[in-house]
């Protein structure tokens, strides 16, 4: 697969797609430089069929579990983990965040989960590939270099509301001993601002955590009513002013709704779809 198969902007060399035994994913050029083991998968080169074909990464939306398994299985051997490594979260557009140990391996694939409402994982331990999906909401993957942490967040709406990117970096911090000006950071592909119409009340959500000249950048107010949200900007305002420097922060532009026929899209399939997947690993 060529990168001109996505719309991409000239200038934006972040985002590289990479091939392996005809399972293409996603990486970033920062992450990929610092050698951590990650990638977001495309809804191409696994076996699930009609409007799940065919990477489709969740047992959640009617796929047969023998499908599921295969696409984790190829998905895996591209890029560099088996299924007993991964820890899966729990989304429900919160921003709770789970530390993961030993302990939580294959939670999620090979084994029940026994925690709920998990929209952020984080470990410093190796051999864990921490496992977050989407369909439209925000990717955020961090990586400390020195500490040796990896974390993924799942950041729609609510979760940028809530900050979810800055409560991961502070809990790098306090927790692993992290330091902000370390971590290096990617926005992954997500919804982009053309795509993403939201209403009145959801704007009025942002009001409470962002400041006025914030609203002015990452909403464009139409003449219904409407807005246009864009949660690239809105993520990398957090990332940033919670301390990542922009020196170390991939940012996408590549929009899950622009390319349908690439990658799963909520609202391009009116709910009729299966999910993409980030993976990062030490």
């Amino acid at each position: 697969m060529q990168k001109s198969e996505f719309r991409l902007s000239n200038e934006n060399q972040s985002t590289m797609i990479q091939e392996k035994n005809g399972v293409p994913f996603i990486t970033f050029s920062k992450l990929k430089e610092a050698g951590v083991t990650h990638g977001f998968s495309t809804r191409l080169g696994g076996v699930s069929q009609e409007h799940l074909a065919s990477m489709n990464l969740s047992f959640a939306r009617g796929d047969s579990p023998l499908n599921v398994h295969e696409n984790f299985r190829r998905m895996g051997e591209a890029i560099g983990f088996t299924p007993e490594q991964l820890v899966f979260s729990d989304q429900q557009h919160q921003s709770v965040i789970r530390k993961v140990t030993k302990e939580d391996a294959g939670k999620g694939i090979v084994r029940t989960r026994d925690y709920t409402c998990v929209d952020g994982l984080v470990t410093d331990e190796p051999g864990l590939c921490l496992t977050t999906f989407y369909a439209d909401c925000v990717p955020l993957f961090f990586y400390d270099p020195v500490k040796k942490v990896v974390a993924l967040a799942h950041s729609g709406w609510r979760g940028t509301v809530a900050k979810i990117g800055a409560k991961m970096v502070h809990l790098m911090e306090r927790d692993y001993g992290c330091m902000d000006y370390n971590i290096i950071a990617a926005i992954g592909p997500s919804i982009c601002k053309d795509c993403y119409e939201v209403s009145r009340d959801v704007y009025e959500e942002f009001e409470k955590s962002f400041a006025v000249s914030e609203l002015e950048e990452i909403f464009e107010a139409k003449t219904d009513g409407k807005y246009q949200l864009d949660l690239w900007k809105a993520n990398e305002l957090i990332l940033t002013q919670a301390g990542i420097q922009k020196e170390h922060l991939d940012v996408t532009d590549i929009c899950t709704c622009c390319n349908p026929d690439l990658l799963f899209s909520h609202r391009a399939s009116h709910g009729k779809r299966g999910n993409l997947a980030a993976f990062i690993m030490l």
